[in-house]
């Protein structure tokens, strides 16, 4: 996969991209990430690559040229045109169904925005879509890209180690495994007891049928009490719906 990001702070990304699964996953060509400075496709001596939005408001607004023309000159170059995504807080939400999505895609572009946001004509002519990372205002898009970049890489076949790890965490809607669509259960390792705090008996019985009834009914109670909302679009079988009305009762105040 190829991911080609517009910002201006191209340093930003030095750091995050350089650690774990994405440093080995550049290493190994799954990805190639390369970022792109805006103020190199400015025209005037100062490399202005923003200006006072119309009708008065306050803050400034990134300009729509540096963008179109970094998006041509990229493909100019042969790349392939790939989806290209403004990260943005008008955005539809990123969720982990939508990071699969991606995780198709020959080539990614993404847009990072800044200040007051991007010209308008960026996101309805440019842009395939927006998207944002959570209910909450960033001070630009480096950081969601960032994101974005990650959780996508991370589902690249051959990026993990255990291709397994991404079947059976949080968020992930494989039909069938323990999470599918909720939040993944609690986890532990060594040692046993820490501090007059035990590991629970059923995790070292050796009996894995036991072990992974109580992984998907964990999985479940951590839903409920972190994130209720998600059980609204989850597919309970009649086994889980009589475990989460237990749980209900014993959350109760």
């Amino acid at each position: 996969m190829k991911i080609d990001i517009l910002t201006i702070f191209p340093d930003f990304f030095a750091g995050p991209f350089q650690h774990g699964i994405l440093r080995r996953a550049q290493e190994t060509g799954l990805v190639s990430i390369e970022t792109h400075d805006l103020r190199r496709f400015t025209n005037d001596r100062h490399r202005t690559v923003d200006d006072r939005p119309f009708g008065g408001e306050e803050g400034m607004v990134l300009l729509p040229e540096p963008f179109f023309r970094a998006a041509e000159h990229i493909w100019e170059r042969g790349k392939p045109r790939g989806r290209v995504i403004l990260l943005s807080a008008q955005g539809k939400l990123f969720r982990q169904p939508l990071a699969s999505e991606l995780a198709k895609e020959e080539s990614l572009m993404l847009l990072c925005g800044r200040y007051e946001g991007v010209d308008e004509r960026v996101a309805s002519h440019l842009a395939e879509e927006e998207l944002s990372i959570g209910d909450f205002v960033l001070s630009g898009g480096e950081l969601a890209a960032a994101v974005v970049v990650d959780t996508v890489t991370r589902l690249l076949p051959g990026a993990l180690g255990n291709a397994a790890s991404s079947v059976r965490e949080s968020f992930a809607v494989t039909p069938g495994t323990r999470s599918a669509g909720l939040l993944d259960c609690p986890q532990y390792t060594r040692p046993a007891k820490f501090r007059e705090m035990a590991v629970p008996d059923v995790l070292l019985c050796g009996d894995h049928k036991r072990v992974e009834q109580w992984r998907r009914k964990k999985a479940l109670e951590k839903t409920w009490v972190n994130r209720p909302d998600l059980l609204s679009g989850a597919a309970l079988n009649a086994e889980q719906q009589q475990w989460l009305a237990e749980i209900k009762k014993e959350t109760a105040i």
